[in-house]
């Protein structure tokens, strides 16, 4: 009796025990569903990151040029429209080509003694016109040694034997002129060529053995006499109603610094730094960049963001893996807004139109807004700094910034984008491609003030070798930049 009874409670008990069982394997199965799961939403995400970040090229990002390779990314679209006209210049263009000059340095008359066609003779016969071709070329380089003489007389008046004086410029009794100075700083800082490269150009070209040293003692000493002119240039950007900023890191001895750019449509500024946020201090009026945070700092300025760089950011998130729709609104909103900029010019845009800019404007961060509140929230690592997709930050900026972005219809003189400090700041990436960085912190501050010298110069419209040759000249002063 107690066998008969006590097998149907075993049974139970053992259903129970495989019960309990196989639900603990489902739970760890669930368990491991999950964190498989977890990880392979990691993974897509991953994924669709790499695959964001392989499709980033200079047109739809921040990367420069050169960082696309061979393979180039599909061609712009362009924010002009296509015209249907040929390429090249067009019918009634006047153009411009080389032209004879009627004082030639040299005239070479071809005579002609015999007849080309019956060999008859024509030296007694009178020209009856003559027809003249021109060559312009560049003089073989020739080096010019000048002696200076000073002599020594014996005066009767203080029985003492005294002598002339040489010129001030005249400082040794061997060296090089203001012209060969000038050059090599042209060279180095200019066109970048190294100071080895530097030595063998001059002895290929003019025949002339310049030591490196040498070389770099003429970069040393237009630095220091472009002290003052860098504190004028420093004070003009200050002063003015408009100016661009940007930076752009680099490498100083393997240590990453920072080269940054004040910029006006007639002067250039630049100061090196170890730090980022080493911003110049006293600007006034309106400063344009590109919604860097920390340019937000800077006190008793007005705004300007840099467009170009939003619409880079629009191409990216509407060629990404994920498009965001609301990207090609907006894109095709600040086309217009150009468009509308352009067709006003220095007017100012009427009140209508602004307001029918402003409702397109409002309507397509509304939309994107939309559109982001309808996706899954990302997961928060911490409550105080939410996570965000890139496509949502730049809409906050959008509705936070729309003053500053939008400050080119309110503001004919500020510009759409921040092109004018980024052609500023082109050359020291093609410098760094060149030289790799620089080995020290001098030498980097040494490049930044005779750059910004020929940037100004140029921008002023002085001719860049006269003006590099006149730091050379003793108690010349440089113009002051305007």
């Amino acid at each position: 009796m107690n066998t008969s009874i006590e097998s149907p409670t075993l049974l139970v008990s053992s259903l129970q025990a495989t019960i309990a069982e196989l639900l603990e394997r489902l739970a760890e199965r669930d368990a491991k569903i999950a964190s498989f799961q977890l990880i392979i939403e990691g993974l897509q995400k991953d994924n669709r990151d790499l695959r964001d970040r392989l499709n980033k090229n200079s047109r739809n990002s921040s990367k420069p040029p050169s960082s696309d390779g061979l393979s180039k990314p599909p061609a712009p679209v362009s924010l002009r429209k296509k015209s249907g006209k040929p390429s090249g210049g067009q019918d009634g263009h006047a153009g411009s080509t080389l032209v004879q000059t009627p004082h030639p340095h040299h005239v070479i008359r071809h005579s002609l003694h015999a007849c080309p066609d019956c060999g008859g003779s024509l030296e007694n016969q009178e020209c009856l016109r003559v027809s003249a071709r021109q060559v312009f070329d560049i003089p073989l380089p020739e080096i010019i040694v000048t002696e200076h003489q000073i002599e020594y007389k014996h005066c009767r008046g203080c029985k003492k034997t005294v002598r002339s004086a040489f010129p001030a410029t005249v400082e040794a009794p061997v060296q090089y002129g203001p012209n060969i100075r000038s050059w090599s700083v042209y060279y180095q800082n200019q066109h970048f060529i190294p100071e080895d490269r530097l030595q063998h150009l001059f002895l290929d070209l003019y025949g002339l053995s310049i030591s490196t040293a040498t070389l770099a003692s003429y970069n040393e000493k237009a630095y220091q006499r472009l002290q003052p002119f860098q504190e004028q240039t420093l004070a003009c950007v200050q002063e003015a109603p408009l100016k661009h900023l940007d930076e752009t890191g680099y490498r100083i001895n393997g240590r990453t610094a920072w080269l940054h750019t004040a910029s006006t449509t007639t002067a250039t500024h630049y100061h090196v730094s170890f730090q980022r946020k080493s911003l110049l201090p006293d600007l006034t009026g309106t400063v344009v960049h590109d919604s860097w945070r920390p340019y937000f700092t800077l006190e008793s300025v007005k705004h300007g963001l840099c467009n170009q760089h939003h619409m880079r950011e629009l191409i990216a998130l509407m060629t990404q893996s994920d498009p965001e729709p609301w990207a090609q609104f907006m894109l095709q909103f600040l086309r217009g807004a150009l468009q509308c900029r352009h067709y006003y010019g220095k007017q100012t845009i009427p009140r209508a139109t602004l307001t029918r800019l402003l409702a397109r404007y409002h309507k397509s961060i509304a939309l994107g807004m939309a559109w982001h509140e309808a996706l899954k929230p990302l997961p928060q690592k911490r409550a105080s700094q939410p996570k965000r997709r890139k496509g949502h930050n730049l809409l906050l900026r959008f509705q936070s910034c729309s003053e500053e972005v939008l400050r080119f219809l309110y503001d004919p003189d500020v510009p759409f984008t921040n092109n004018l400090a980024e052609q500023d700041l082109r050359m020291m990436k093609c410098k760094q491609k060149v030289s790799g960085g620089f080995r020290s912190f001098q030498g980097a501050e040494f490049f930044a003030r005779i750059r910004g010298f020929i940037s100004t110069a140029r921008k002023q419209k002085w001719n860049i070798l006269d003006s590099l040759s006149a730091i050379f000249l003793p108690g010349c002063i440089l113009p002051t930049p305007s």
